[in-house]
């Protein structure tokens, strides 16, 4: 199973297409996720012309609409393997310690979230830890991105940068 992951795109207005490069790349997956901070719901209308089974939770900063139509967690099983979604509030300093203690009655083999812009890939714990990053703004990264998992006997998880 191959998984496109996406955050913080805030597109809303004029300002509402994805980078032709992560378009190309989630052409194809079997699973779209996208962690939150959309911007609007044309975003996940992009991200469903690009693959079927596309999950999402809603952000921060996202408006009314995305908040109704929109989880702000989910459990995701994927094969043998659970994911665990959220977007992440607070510090960008203590995001994992936050994502952890919202999955902690789930068994989760990785969580996913967003929030703070800035790319993550780690395991603690047994856990994988994994920020795609913002594939539109900067605010606290020196680089945008995205993401890919690959999930056969384990988990394989990349950040891509744009």
């Amino acid at each position: 199973m191959r998984i496109g992951v996406i955050a913080d795109t805030h597109l809303s207005g004029g300002n509402n297409s994805l980078p032709q490069k992560i378009i190309e790349d989630f052409k194809g997956v079997d699973m779209v996720i996208h962690a939150g901070d959309l911007g609007s719901l044309d975003v996940l209308d992009q991200l469903k012309s690009l693959c079927a089974d596309v999950r999402a939770v809603w952000g921060n900063m996202d408006p009314d609409e995305v908040r109704n139509a929109l989880a702000e967690k989910e459990v995701i099983q994927a094969g043998r393997y659970k994911i665990g979604l959220t977007h992440g509030r607070g510090s960008p300093n203590g995001l994992i310690e936050m994502v952890t203690e919202v999955f902690k009655t789930e068994k989760v083999d990785l969580i996913i979230f967003g929030h703070s812009h800035s790319a993550v890939n780690t395991k603690e714990g047994g856990i994988i830890y994994f920020n795609p990053g913002s594939p539109t703004d900067k605010m606290f990264a020196t680089y945008n991105s995205y993401g890919l998992i690959e999930i056969n006997d384990g988990i394989n998880a990349k950040i891509v940068k744009l």
